[in-house]
Formats: structure tokens, C-alpha cells, sequence
């Protein structure tokens, strides 16, 4: 059966909103050229004086190196625990599994800020702000619920049956799990990790409420940075996250696909 053809209205209007999408890349990519002191559309001369400002901003790549290392120690976590739990919720489907992915997802309802404001209460009084521990809880408790909820629905759609087979044959629960459920599982463990670690990297909200003069992220270091100079360095770096953003889009795809990792 073919499917009927899109009409021209909602051609324009997909692409006036991937323009509007866009807008902000289409301004950021010249500006991050500019050979102007400050910063200024469209530039009035061409350099690319703030790339090469990057690697002489020792803060900047302290922080970069910071807020890596942050995002993928948060990623290890949230597999370990995402994983057995996630089993555990879909597999072994508790009396009240609803309810406590309910509870365990409930961060994502809350508004950043507002979870920001209550970790700053919290760990003020338990010793935890501007402290790297306080700021791996703070963004393992964002991160989470992502993870939980695409690993959830990745073995949800899992065909039961092989896993049923391979314990029929002799397999223990435990060899069914890490020879049959956990490859069957790579993709989705593939999307959430990419996500559990780009959202980490990319938030600033919780990090603002968590660090401190001698512990900051990226996104931190750049809010600070725009605060007291208007020069198109934060401009240069935003570029560079972009790449680094699609970079670890293109591995994904390359090495299992974006549709069977992204769409289930």
C-alpha cells in the first residue's frame, strides 16, 4: 500500500522548524571565526584566533578534562545499576514494578532547578558541596532515570523465547543472562550509555548548584566565562562541542546503527 504524499504546507512548516532548530549553529559557526575582540554579527574580520585561545585557556581544558571524566564515571554507574534493575523490573516483574519505576524515574519530572535548589540544601548540611562526590550523586541522580527507562525498553521488546530456550537446554540463569540477554541487549546498553554520558556532560543547572571555585565543568566554566567577557571564545568552544557531540553520534552509528540503537 503506498503512502499518501506529504502535502507541501507541512513540507514549508518541517522545514521553517528545522530552521528554527539551526538558527542557533547557523549563528554560533561564524562567530566562533570572528577575528574580532568582541563579539559581534556578522563579524567584521575572519580568524580563528579563538581556537587557538582554547588551547592557551588552561581553565577551559582543565574543566573539559573534568567534566569527561565526570560524564563517563557517571556512565559506568548508571550501567551497573541500571542493568541488574532493569532485569529485575521487566524480567522478574515484582509485585508493585510499576510504582517503583515510577519512584525511580520521578527526577525527570521535576524541574532542574528546583532539584538543583534541594541537593544544594541537602548536601550543605552533609558536607557534600563543591565536593566531586556530591557532584557524581548530583548528576547520577538526573542521569538515572534516562538510563533505567531506554535499558527497561530495550528488554522489554526482547523475545523472551530464546532466553526460555537456552534454559530449556540446560543453561543456567545466570549463563542465559550473559549469553543470551546482554548481547541481545548491546544497543540499547549502546543508546544509554551515549545519553547517560552526553547528558551529564552537557548539564549545567545541577553543576552551577554543586561546584565550586576549585570544581567546575565545561558548561560551568563557559556560564562564568560569558559573565565577565563578551569575546567569541565561548563561540569557538560551542563549535567544538557540536563535533564532539556528533562524533559519538557517527561512532554509534558505524558500529551498531542508529536505528537499531536509537528505535525499537
Amino acid at each position: 500500500m503506498d503512502k499518501p504524499p506529504i502535502s507541501p504546507a507541512l513540507k514549508c512548516l518541517a522545514a521553517i522548524a528545522f530552521l528554527f532548530l539551526l538558527a542557533p549553529v547557523l549563528i554560533v559557526v561564524p562567530l566562533s571565526f570572528s577575528g574580532d575582540v568582541f563579539m559581534s554579527f556578522p563579524p567584521k574580520s575572519w580568524s580563528g584566533r579563538w581556537y587557538a585561545a582554547i588551547l592557551q585557556n588552561p581553565k577551559m581544558l582543565e574543566a573539559f578534562l573534568f567534566s569527561v571524566k565526570l560524564a563517563a564515571g557517571v556512565t559506568v554507574v548508571n550501567l551497573a545499576i541500571a542493568v541488574p534493575a532493569s532485569y529485575a523490573l521487566v524480567r522478574l516483574a515484582p509485585r508493585g514494578a510499576e510504582a517503583m519505576t515510577s519512584l525511580f524515574t520521578a527526577p525527570l519530572l521535576l524541574p532542574t532547578i528546583v532539584l538543583g535548589l534541594a541537593m544544594l540544601i541537602i548536601f550543605a548540611r552533609i558536607g557534600l558541596l563543591a565536593t566531586v562526590p556530591g557532584l557524581f550523586v548530583a548528576h547520577l541522580v538526573v542521569t538515572l532515570p534516562y538510563v533505567l527507562r531506554v535499558i527497561s525498553t530495550a528488554l522489554s521488546t526482547l523475545p523472551i523465547a530464546v532466553e526460555e530456550a537456552a534454559a530449556t537446554l540446560g543453561a543456567a540463569p545466570a549463563t542465559v543472562f550473559r549469553r543470551v540477554t546482554l548481547p541481545m541487549m548491546l544497543p540499547g546498553l549502546v543508546a544509554a550509555g551515549a545519553l547517560s554520558f552526553l547528558v551529564s556532560f552537557d548539564e549545567v543547572v545541577l553543576s552551577l548548584f554543586m561546584s565550586g571555585p576549585r570544581l567546575s565543568t565545561l558548561p560551568v566554566e563557559m556560564y562564568h566565562h560569558v559573565e565577565s567577557r563578551a569575546d567569541p571564545l565561548v563561540a569557538a568552544i560551542s563549535v567544538l562541542l557540536v563535533v564532539f557531540t556528533l562524533a559519538i553520534v557517527i561512532v554509534v552509528d558505524r558500529s551498531l546503527g542508529l536505528a537499531k540503537t536509537f528505535v525499537k
